[in-house]
Parts: C-alpha cells; structure tokens; sequence
C-alpha cells in the first residue's frame, strides 16, 4: 500500500494543506488537538473532492442512460446469437464502439478520487511514523497525532502491535474495536449502495453484461474493503466511510427523481406523479412535465410503467399533451396506448315478471288456466297416404329426405330459400 500511495505523492502537498486550513477552522471551535478538529477536517475534504468529481456523476448518469437506450438492440443481439456467447460478446462491443458508450463509465467516480485516497493514505502513514509532509509541520503533526476518535488515534490501523498503539497514546483494545466497527460500515454502506442500484434502478426485463457487472461489484466490492480495510489508519477509514455515504445519499436521490425507465424506482416515482397530478390537477414542476413529455413522445415504445401511468390518469379523468401537461375533461375515453375502446356496458339483468310486463302482458295473465290447457292440447294426426300437393308442401315443414332421393331435398330446400320452386322442364325424367 505505501508502494502505491507514493506513486501519488504528487498531490500530497495540496491535500495537505485543504486539511491544514479546514483544521484551523473546526479547531477554533473543538481544540486544535481534539479528534473532532482533525476528524471533521477529513470529512470535509471528502466533501469538496465529491463537489469537484459532479461533473463526472454527471457523466457516469448520461452514460448509464445511454446503456439503458441501448436495452432493446442488446436484447435483440441476445436472442440473435443465443447460441453463440463469443459472437454475441462481439456484436455487443461493436455495438458499444458505434454508440460511444462505456459500460465501465460506472468506475468513473471512483477512479477520480484514488489519487486523493492514496494521497490522504500517504499523508497519514508519515503521521503516524512521526514525520513531517506536505504542509504538516512539526506542530501540527503533534497535534494531529494526539488526536483521537472515540479513543483511536487517526494513524492506528488494525494490524497495529500493542506496542504501536501504546505509542500512540491508546490501547490495542481501543483500537481493534473502532477499527472493526467503521470497516463493517464502510464495507455494509458499499454493500447496500450497489444493492441498491441493482434491485430498485435497473430494468430487470433485459439481461445485459451492464447487469452482470453490476451484479458482480455488489458482492466483489464489499469483500474487497473489507479485505484492505483492515491495513488503514482510522483516518483513511473515515475518508472511505464518508465518500461510500455521499455516494449512498447521492444515488438515493438520482433514484427518487430521475430512475431508469423500466425500472422498480421509475413505476413508484410515477404512481407518485400520479398522486400528486390527481391532487392539484396538474403537473407541477418543469422536471416532472419533461418526463411526461418524453414519455407521450415514446408512443408505442412506452414500457409496462409507462402504460399503467397514463391508464390510471386516463381513470382519474385527465390526458396527458405533447406538451407535458394534462387536460381534465368530462369524459377521458383514451386509454395509455391512445387506441383502445372503452368497455361494452352490459344491460342489467331483468327478471321473468319484468319481462313479461315490459312486453304489455300482466303476470297474471301470462298462464293460462287447467282447462285452456287441456283444450289446446291436440292429438296427432293419423298419417295420410294421399301425396300433398306442392304449394302445400311448402307451407310445411319438409320431411327428412331419403338418401334416395337426398338430392332432389338439397333442391327443394334451395327452392325455399330463394323463392318459389322452378318447375321441371316436359322432356326431363320424373
């Protein structure tokens, strides 16, 4: 690690003397010698190396859009070559190269503020060895190594001999302690960072390699502080667990006001939207009318969040315009896709007796007495020999034909339907 840290040791001296003048400040307040001076001082280099690297995070979010834009080709490449991993790897990276995006671009961030890391590491070894560096003077590294955090000394780390710690002015006890405490916190604070990017802010209906790199820092990452946490000094650990707290805080925001689109975060962001246009009306903010604006300019691309937004502000009665506002009317018929008929209403069901009144009949007179129906019963007629004549037949239900005889029926059935039967010409058979 001090092999590595001294390859930064180029900006020791300015990340020093940020140090040396928040110090000065906060020990006005708490004691020059007092951990909270120096303590806080670490935290607001953090600070400002976070408010420097925004531009990046600026950056590392346009081209995560980008690789979000990129979900339907990436998918179409994945159901192309599913067979075939290495060409699908390849048409991936050539689709990367033709786009100009980075599935790396996520590192950004972090690989900014290294140099500040190993600076701050570089700075505090030479405190703890007693030396001088930057703009540390011999009194203020005096005082710096005085200075303790819930009684750990800034230079301890928790491969420290007992001797080590002694000479620092604590126990080894003391010092494991806060150690590990603030090593499980930077670690679970890591954990919980990229978990929280994977299960809430991407768009699990697509399987990308953006995926599986993010899958892969959310368990690699953790281990890995862990692993290295235990050879920093309190110090560093302090700078680690508040930048891996900014990023935590920094990316909660981004995904409550600008999720991914087919995403957990954005379907909640919009029922929230959708709340609140129900409550006043209108879309308030000029944010939140370009999000509606581009999500009514998708049209049919629109995702599975997208379409229950607009369908439950078609059943609140509003429609959403090019324009990202919405309009109320007396009755919104469109639905999310802007085509879909509205339902069918079904008539109520009546029963027997309001049948039988709305047709004018009186349930009471709708049955007929015992002896009405005794009357109107009738016995069959005895079948008859003699042959009918044609009309007669045609006013009467058609016997089943015979196979015999089945296509001359075929005729006469054709005959009833089109009209009066054309009769047969003399010279045919009978």
């Amino acid at each position: 690690m001090d092999t590595i840290a001294s390859l930064f040791s180029f900006i020791t001296w300015p990340v020093s003397w940020v140090i040396v003048q928040f110090h000065k400040m906060y020990g006005a307040i708490f004691g020059p010698d007092t951990g909270w001076a120096w303590g806080l001082s670490i935290v607001s280099l953090v600070v400002l190396i976070r408010i420097c690297l925004i531009p990046l995070f600026v950056k590392q979010i346009k081209s995560t859009r980008n690789m979000q834009a990129l979900q339907p080709k990436m998918k179409a490449i994945q159901e192309r070559y599913k067979s075939d991993k290495q060409r699908q790897s390849e048409e991936m990276m050539k689709l990367y190269k033709e786009t100009g995006t980075n599935p790396l671009s996520s590192c950004l961030p972090i690989l900014a503020q290294s140099p500040f890391f190993f600076a701050l590491y570089h700075v505090l070894s030479a405190i703890a060895n007693g030396e001088t560096i930057g703009v540390i003077n011999q009194s203020l590294l005096e005082s710096a190594r005085q200075a303790h955090i819930f009684g750990a000394p800034l230079a301890a780390k928790f491969t420290d001999s007992a001797a080590e710690a002694q000479a620092l002015g604590a126990s080894i006890t003391d010092v494991r302690v806060v150690t590990a405490i603030m090593i499980v916190m930077m670690s679970a604070s890591q954990f919980f960072t990229q978990r929280q990017l994977m299960m809430k802010n991407v768009d699990l209906s697509v399987k990308t390699p953006y995926m599986q790199q993010q899958k892969m820092l959310m368990y690699i990452f953790p281990l890995i502080f862990a692993g290295m946490g235990i050879n920093f000094p309190v110090g560093v650990l302090v700078y680690w667990l508040t930048t891996n707290v900014w990023t935590m805080g920094q990316q909660m925001y981004v995904i409550n006001q600008n999720p991914t689109p087919g995403s957990k975060a954005q379907d909640a962001y919009l029922q929230r939207l959708l709340k609140n246009v129900s409550q006043h009306g209108e879309v308030r903010g000029r944010r939140r009318k370009n999000i509606v604006k581009a999500i009514v300019a998708k049209g049919a691309d629109r995702n599975e969040n997208e379409r229950r937004f607009f369908a439950g502000l078609s059943k609140a009665g509003f429609a959403a315009q090019a324009d990202g506002t919405v309009i109320k009317g007396a009755t919104v018929t469109a639905e999310a896709d802007g085509g879909a008929a509205t339902r069918r209403q079904q008539p109520k069901r009546q029963t027997k007796s309001q049948r039988q009144a709305a047709g004018g009949q009186h349930p009471s007179d709708a049955k007929p007495s015992d002896d009405e129906q005794a009357d109107s019963v009738e016995k069959p007629a005895a079948p008859s020999l003699e042959k009918k004549p044609q009309s007669q037949a045609t006013d009467e239900q058609p016997a089943r034909p015979s196979r015999a005889n089945s296509g001359g029926s075929r005729q006469g059935k054709s005959g009833q339907r089109k009209g009066q039967q054309r009769p047969k010409h003399p010279s045919s058979k009978k």
